[in-house]
This record gives structure tokens, sequence and C-alpha cells, in this order.
């Protein structure tokens, strides 16, 4: 029984001493082991000069802009003008029936004939003396006011001739041939197309970067003529005191009458030229409540004594956006190498592989295709 136990245990030893030498080699083995570097794309941090912007929202808005109405009654006897033509300053639009009114116009131009007359006459009797002074200044009263009953009704007239007040493009009518219309009818609507306003917001910070002269672009969802370049026009005397905004008002060509009054449009306002910008593309900020960082890729000794290169996370703090890019205010500097794709697979001194065929976006205008 003793033989066969101390048998046992050596059987035992052997095969334990065996294991922990396989383990000691693959212990040996795993810290030799270097997992293979995280394929990324960089970017070179280079200065340059940025054009500053200051982005709103606002909405197109004619120069001259009314709905043409009547401020009499009466029955619409013309229309002198298609729906969605342009016309110009004088053209009449609409006539209202003035028979009754020409033919009292009529009878005031006979009254005043008379009036004329009787007055040239008693102007001779009182040379002769063969009437007296308030016979010549009755015949005057009366002349005087006939011709006012003339005027008046030619006024009255005139008043029924609706004409475009100013050049522009009328709308769609809203009144047919022989209809009725009351005083203040909508008869069409009436825009001045060129040029065109844009009124926008800002907050009451960036009012003393605003000022007349200055240069803007807006773009319009939905048009594929691209930006409109205008300037602004004026700004608002007031801020409003629910939202600490204030209302400038631009001014934008519109030779072809691409814009419309009513349009939503995106505006930026150009600023002065920024030299020395250090702008990275957007991917490559590590987004995170405690702060944004980018991996910024250093040329280091590796395991095996040869050159690697390695990620280390460098926090930094981000400025303004335009198109793909993000300026940095603080964190980088330039020369920096930071990866620009595959942040999210990287951690602080992880081995890289810097593959540059295929970059993402790095634009300060993108113009994506079919947009």
């Amino acid at each position: 029984m003793l033989q066969m136990l101390t048998l046992a245990f050596m059987v035992i030893a052997i095969i334990g001493y065996w294991k922990y030498a396989q383990v000691r080699k693959a212990m040996a083995a795993g810290g030799k082991f270097a997992p293979p570097p995280t394929v990324v794309t960089t970017v070179v941090v280079k200065a340059q000069a940025w054009q500053p912007v200051l982005s709103a929202v606002g909405s197109l808005k004619a120069v001259h802009g009314v709905t043409v109405s009547t401020d009499l009654a009466g029955i619409v006897s013309q229309i002198a003008f298609e729906s969605g033509t342009e016309v110009k300053k004088g053209d009449l639009l609409v006539k209202l029936d003035t028979q009754q009114e020409e033919a009292q116009l009529r009878s005031a131009e006979v009254r005043l004939n008379f009036a004329k007359t009787d007055f040239e006459r008693k102007r001779d009797l009182i040379t002769k003396k063969a009437i007296s002074e308030s016979d010549l200044d009755t015949a005057q009263s009366q002349l005087m006011q006939m011709q006012a009953s003339v005027e008046e009704m030619k006024a009255l007239v005139a008043r029924k001739r609706l004409t475009a007040p100013f050049d522009g493009l009328v709308g769609i009518r809203q009144i047919s041939l022989g209809q009725f219309v009351n005083p203040g009818a909508a008869i069409v609507p009436l825009q001045s197309l060129d040029p065109i306003f844009i009124e926008f917001s800002v907050p009451q910070q960036n009012f003393s970067a605003l000022a007349t002269g200055k240069k803007l672009v807006i773009a319009v969802n939905g048009l594929a003529e691209g930006k409109f370049e205008g300037e602004i026009t004026a700004v608002d005397s007031l801020v409003d005191p629910n939202t600490r905004n204030i209302l400038i008002q631009g001014t934008v060509k519109n030779t072809e009458h691409k814009l419309r009054p009513g349009m939503f449009a995106d505006v930026e306002v150009l600023l002065p030229e920024s030299t020395g910008v250090l702008a990275i593309p957007s991917s490559s900020i590590s987004y995170a409540p405690y702060g944004d960082s980018v991996y910024v890729v250093r040329e280091k000794n590796g395991p095996d004594g040869s050159a690697m290169k390695f990620a280390e996370q460098q926090t930094v703090q981000i400025g303004a956006k335009r198109g793909d890019q993000v300026s940095i205010v603080s964190g980088l500097k330039d020369g920096d190498e930071v990866v620009s794709s595959g942040v999210f697979k990287l951690r602080t001194g992880a081995p890289v592989k810097v593959d540059n065929s295929l970059q993402p976006g790095n634009e300060a205008h993108p113009n994506p295709p079919n947009s």
C-alpha cells in the first residue's frame, strides 16, 4: 500500500510540474505578444485663414408688397392683367363700371361751360356798368363750383381704374369679370422682386459685429441656384425684450426672380477674415461630458526596439464649426498629426497604422452629390 501511494504521489507531481511548465511557457509567450496596430486615417494640423460667419435663419420679404384693393364699390368691367405676370408702374389692372359716374361728369361739364359763358357775359356787362359787382362775384363763384364739381367727378372715375403702384409681379387674381366688389375687397397681390429683403434676428451679444454694409450670403432650400449675395442695409433700433434678439434687414439681388417673399432662408453674415486658425475634421473629435479630446499620433520605439506609431489622447477646446471642419482654440499646435477616423477604437498608448487612402470629409464648404 505504501509503495502504491508513493507511486501515485510521484505521478501527480510529474503531471503538476508539466502543467506548471506549460503555463510558464504560455505566460512568457503572452508577454512577448503585441496586438496588431489599429488602422486609422490622419490629418496634419495646419494653420489656415478662415472667413468667420455669423449664421442665422431669416425670411424673405418684398421691398414693396401690397394686395391691390379698391376703396369704392362697383362691378368689375375689365381685367387688364394675367395672373403671375410682370407689370409696370401705372399699368391698368382692373377697371370698375363707371357709366353712371361718366354721365354725371358730362352733366357737370355742361354746367361748367354754361358757368363760363355766364361769367364772360357778366364780365363784359360790368365794364358797361350794366350790372353790379355782386352779380359778377356770384357768377365767378358758380364757375369755381362747377370747376370743382368736374374735378371731383374726374377723380371719382379715376378711382375706379386700379393701376399698378410700382413695378412688380402680380399673383393670382381674386376677382372675376362682372363681379360686384365692396370697398376694401382684395383684387390681386403685387410684389416687387428685385431687390428683395431678408429679415433675420441675432442675439444681442452679436450686435457689435453687425453694421450696415456688411456682406451676407443666403441659401434657400429647394433652389439649385446655390447662394445669393447681399448686404446689411438696416439694423433695428431696439432689442426684443422677450428674446433679447435684434432684427436685422439685408438686401439681396434677385435679377432672375428666383427668390420670392415668404421663403425661408439660411443667412451667413461675413465677418472679418481670421488667420492662423487650426482646423481639423469633426470626425476627429471624441465628445464627452468631462471634456472633448482628440488622438495625436506620436512615434516611439516598440517592444522590439523598432520605431512604431502610437495614439495619445489630448484634451482640446473646440471653437467655431464650418462645414466638415472644427476649429481648435487650445490643445493642438501646428504640425500635429491627428487621427481623423477610427477614434472610437483607440485608447491612450494604442499602436496605430496610418492608411490615408480613404479620408473622411474635410471641406469648409461641402457640397454633397444630389444635395
